[in-house]
């Protein structure tokens, strides 16, 4: 017989932190309870109203079978191992043990720390939905399951950290996503042995086939309706706990020239908008390089007025044009990153007045001209039209920075011809990153840079061969 004190020992041994807490109490019968959770992630008002209360109110000694209907709590699971009750306390729920009695339940309280649902910083729509996803898993597949209804829609939960225990939520449509898809991301996930999940960037790199690569594998999202429209067009999501952004498999480059609000407006607007991005990228990352290769290689490409212009501002200047320019870029990036990391208001204050000081002061002691400045600031605002790519564009302007003031302009063409075959070549789970341009796909292109209206996108992507193909049907 296995005694209550038994079992409060057992766990106590494995989970000896003073927040780990013991309620005892005793039914009108005299039988003896103890329910065991973690302070601050699980629910002390509902363990008491749906499991301490109707238990001591039970006039006789009842059989186990007895006393789990005597639980109101609809999460109510039998366990068996001590080491099943550890890992369940850790996660957040209670353990409920009972006097002379090996088996015990696993009661469903739940109710870590979380913020309310709000609208993403990083996605802000002026039309459309404002809700954004929270750190709470549980919060995420609720807004998931607002919007998809479909009894298709499938959702494979699955730990990953050996001492986080983080849970990891695969989600897709079934008929919809690729056959065999989720299975081969769950095997990816579930082999890589790491100590802790904190966000879903760990499991980005998990399942991404080159995670060393400059151009990453994984979509992303921050708001449940972008969220909920790709895996409708056959692609995998992935949730995980503790996150608030959402990670969507395969991933094509062209998504991140697409916004949330293109899908909300006109679809000629939508179109100007998108190729705006596009053209404003090609500039924030070729202008700076450009700029230095015309003045050390290639006079000729600059126009004459301009050069005039250029001339007069770079007269005097202590600096070659290399070094003027990456002293130009590290001062904005050292901005940009002090501005982040410090307080909001003060970061504020800090980037605009270190901006203007810097700029100014620079400008007049003859380190660096007025057209660097100009170069690089609209550079940078170029690159942030796309936020997401902000990462990658930012390291590529660096380099062709580089190529551009040591081989010109010859080195610049050569490096994005090798760039270009280099993305042409690559594939995430089977689709091209340049889809539907290489290979050209001539059905997908409707909403690739081009947005055409709603019942032009009849079928979904071909590259991700669904089985429902039909989309949109006008009856």
């Amino acid at each position: 017989m296995v005694t209550l004190e038994k079992n409060i020992k057992s766990v106590k041994d494995k989970l000896p932190s003073e927040d780990i807490i013991v309620f005892e109490f005793d039914s009108l019968s005299g039988k003896r309870f103890a329910a065991i959770y973690a302070d601050g992630i699980a629910d002390k008002q509902l363990l008491g109203e749906l499991v301490a209360k109707p238990l001591r109110a039970a006039k006789s000694d009842e059989k186990l079978e007895d006393i789990k209907k005597l639980l109101a709590s609809p999460e109510v699971k039998d366990g068996g191992k001590i080491e099943d009750a550890v890992k369940e306390i850790s996660d957040g729920n209670a353990v409920l043990f009972v006097d002379e009695e090996k088996e015990f339940f696993i009661i469903g309280l739940k109710n870590p720390p979380g913020r309310t649902v709000a609208e993403p910083p990083t996605q802000v729509a002026i039309k459309g939905p404002r809700e954004g996803f929270t750190e709470d898993i549980k919060t995420n597949l609720g807004l998931v399951r607002k919007r998809l209804k479909s009894e298709k829609l499938h959702v494979k939960t699955l730990k990953s950290g050996k001492q986080s225990d983080t849970s990891v939520a695969i989600i897709y449509i079934e008929g919809v996503c690729p056959e065999g898809l989720p299975e081969r991301i769950e095997r990816e996930i579930a082999s890589k042995q790491i100590d802790i999940v904190p966000d879903s960037s760990y499991i980005s790199q998990f399942i991404s086939k080159k995670p060393r690569s400059l151009f990453k594998r994984n979509g992303t999202a921050e708001k449940p309706d972008v969220f909920c429209a790709k895996i409708s067009e056959g692609r995998v999501g992935i949730i995980v706990d503790g996150s608030p952004i959402a990670l969507t498999v395969p991933y094509m480059i062209v998504e991140d020239f697409q916004t949330v609000e293109d899908y909300y407006q006109v679809s000629y607007r939508s179109t100007v908008l998108r190729i705006l991005r596009l053209v404003s990228l090609v500039i924030g990352v070729f202008l700076p390089a450009f700029y230095v290769s015309a003045q050390l290689f290639k006079i000729q490409l600059i126009p004459y007025r301009l050069l005039l212009k250029i001339s007069s501002s770079v007269s005097g200047l202590a600096l070659s044009p290399s070094v003027e320019m990456f002293l130009t870029l590290f001062l904005l990036e050292v901005l940009i990153e002090a501005s982040i990391r410090m307080p909001k208001y003060v970061g504020l204050a800090m980037s605009v007045v270190g901006a203007l000081v810097l700029g100014d002061t620079a400008v007049q002691a003859g380190i660096i001209s007025t057209p660097a400045i100009i170069i690089i600031a609209f550079s940078a605002i170029c690159l942030f039209t796309t936020p997401d790519l902000v990462e990658t564009t930012t390291t590529l302007r660096w380099v062709y920075l580089i190529i551009g003031g040591s081989l010109g302009p010859f080195g610049v063409v050569l490096f994005t011809a090798f760039l270009i075959c280099y993305l042409v070549s690559e594939q995430t789970y089977g689709v091209p990153l340049f889809a539907p341009f290489a290979p050209l796909i001539k059905s997908d292109l409707h909403d690739s840079m081009v947005k055409a209206n709603m019942y032009s996108l009849k079928t979904r992507p071909e590259v991700f061969k669904a089985k429902n193909k039909v989309r949109v049907k006008n009856k």
